[in-house]
């Protein structure tokens, strides 16, 4: 189904996430993959979207099979990806060509070869009948009702060695009809000055509208479209997350929130940017990746302050260290707790928790003391919110949160003869006046304190029932005593709704994960709303 409004025509935001960027080394993405994508790159309000090349593959044929019938587009509008017909034969009559008519798209983008020994070499054809094959596949589908793109591919490595024929190339795709011509930096390798004289130039002697598809292999991609912008260009090709092949392609987010945030030119529906960040990790969820947390805008540390001089500032005014507000593109500031910290890093971080600590110097005082004293030991709070949350309750209320006692606990991990290994747990513990004896079996000595923990806790809080561990890290830090080291763990919890990350230390894995452990159920219990004991 076609997009029910549209922007203003006379700027493109262009995604090929579904095609360039899934070339991406570690993406491997299924129908139901482009789906979900599609869906969430058609809600953050992209003008096209590139969903593949169809009869190239079966998965890109019902791709566009089904897009068609299963996504009601509110602002894209669904672009299929091919070639110009092949060397000595006519467009009507090529069986590529006659696949993008098939695919249903409105919008059909073709790659073309500009860069002349591409074309000798690689099409193993003349120059003159390239050109004739872009003349004829573009005038080809504009006569069936067709919009074309054009990507001129490797044409600024193209324009470097024969600029008249690279110029050929665009001047015949648009005047055959081609609504844009997209001058590709296939191989990456130019910088924004080249790029911007370059694309300036074009738009003069070409008097073509011109887009620009970058590459990231300089780490210049995201500049070289915004320079290509600078020249004229209208029409930008990006993929989200920056994902693509090699090193990737111009980052849809930052080139989005540049035009929207630094130009001030209104690429994307009311309302849209501030759903930039959600937008971003949920296709990072589809892929499978992690998501970055240091990429610009939308990373989780892209607004996170560690230095205590930063946090002085901030106090007084966010946008001292600061060069938009996050919640523009629906990300919020984070205050860092580390060694780093300062008295105004600590009063910033707890209204971030919602914990008033009233101006008290003195509290806070103690509170910096003891973070430095223990990041020393090895913890890390900037990682673990949750376990540092739990030290500030600590102070505030003058003693730790307890929801329960534990008397003791012990792991077992058994070697058999026949080969195979048996981990076991037994954990006794008090809470709310009941002593509770559990023991349990798990895939590894963490795995069994873990299970044994919840067995002994959820008789008494089932509040807990909806806890589960979705990271586990283990590091060991530098050893002061010959062969002796200390282990830092962190684990990442969830609840269905949020997730949060505690820390712990000593000189074992087992013993520092099971201060991971206790922090973890007793923050999961205090964001469950359940009154601790004391």
């Amino acid at each position: 189904m076609t997009a029910s409004n549209e922007l203003d025509d006379s700027f493109h935001v262009f995604d090929t996430t579904l095609r360039d960027g899934a070339q991406r080394e570690g993406i491997n993405l299924t129908v139901a993959d482009k789906l979900a994508i599609a869906r969430h790159l058609d809600d953050f309000g992209v003008g096209f979207i590139e969903g593949g090349w169809p009869g190239a593959n079966p998965r890109d044929t019902e791709f566009f099979a089904r897009a068609q019938q299963e996504i009601d587009f509110r602002h894209a509008r669904l672009v299929a990806f091919g070639a110009t017909r092949r060397a000595g034969g006519t467009a009507s009559e090529d069986p590529q060509v006659k696949a993008l008519l098939a695919s249903g798209a409105q919008v059909i983008t073709l790659v073309a070869k500009s860069h002349d020994r591409h074309v000798e070499l690689a099409l193993r054809t003349t120059l003159d009948e390239n050109l004739e094959m872009v003349r004829d596949t573009v005038a080809f589908l504009t006569s069936q009702g067709r919009r074309v793109f054009v990507d001129c591919e490797h044409f600024f490595d193209g324009y470097r060695a024969n600029p008249e024929y690279a110029k050929a190339v665009v001047r015949t795709a648009s005047e055959a009809g081609a609504d844009v011509v997209i001058l590709c930096d296939t191989n990456g390798g130019m910088l924004p000055a080249q790029i911007q004289a370059v694309v300036a130039t074009v738009l003069a002697d070409t008097g073509a509208r011109l887009g620009v598809h970058a590459q990231d292999d300089t780490g210049c991609a995201v500049a070289n479209t915004l320079a290509a912008v600078d020249a004229g260009a209208t029409h930008v090709q990006c993929t989200a997350n920056g994902y693509g092949e090699r090193v990737g392609n111009a980052n849809l987010f930052p080139v989005v929130a540049a035009l929207e945030l630094k130009y001030g030119r209104k690429v994307l529906p009311e309302g849209r940017l501030r759903e930039m960040t959600r937008i971003s990790h949920a296709i990072a969820e589809v892929v499978n990746l992690a998501p970055s947390t240091h990429q610009p805008y939308v990373g989780l540390s892209a607004f996170a302050h560690k230095a205590g001089l930063h946090a002085s500032a901030i106090k007084v005014d966010p946008d001292l260290y600061q060069h938009i507000d996050p919640e523009e593109v629906g990300n919020t500031m984070r205050m860092l707790v580390s060694d780093m910290a300062g008295r105004a890093s600590i009063e910033l971080k707890g209204k971030e928790l919602g914990i008033d600590l009233g101006g008290d110097r003195e509290l806070v005082g103690r509170v910096v003391e003891r973070v430095k004293e223990r990041e020393l030991q090895g913890y890390t709070y900037e990682a673990a919110d949750a376990s540092f949350e739990l030290l500030l309750r600590a102070e505030v209320e003058g003693g730790p949160l307890k929801y329960f006692d534990v008397e003791s606990w012990r792991a077992i991990a058994e070697d058999r003869p026949d080969g195979t290994h048996a981990n076991e747990a037994t954990v006794k513990l008090w809470a709310k006046g009941e002593r509770i004896v559990a023991t349990a079996e798990g895939n590894g000595p963490v795995n069994a304190l873990d299970r044994a923990l919840r067995v002994a806790l959820e008789k008494i809080y089932p509040e807990l029932a909806k806890l589960g561990l979705v990271d586990y890290k283990v590091r060991i830090l530098e050893g002061k005593h010959g062969t002796h080291s200390t282990t830092r763990v962190l684990i990442s919890t969830a609840d269905g709704t949020g997730e949060w990350s505690t820390v712990g230390v000593a000189d074992n894995v087992i013993a520092a994960s099971w201060q991971a452990l206790e922090d973890a159920y007793t923050y999961g219990l205090l964001r469950a709303g359940v009154a601790p004991a004391r």
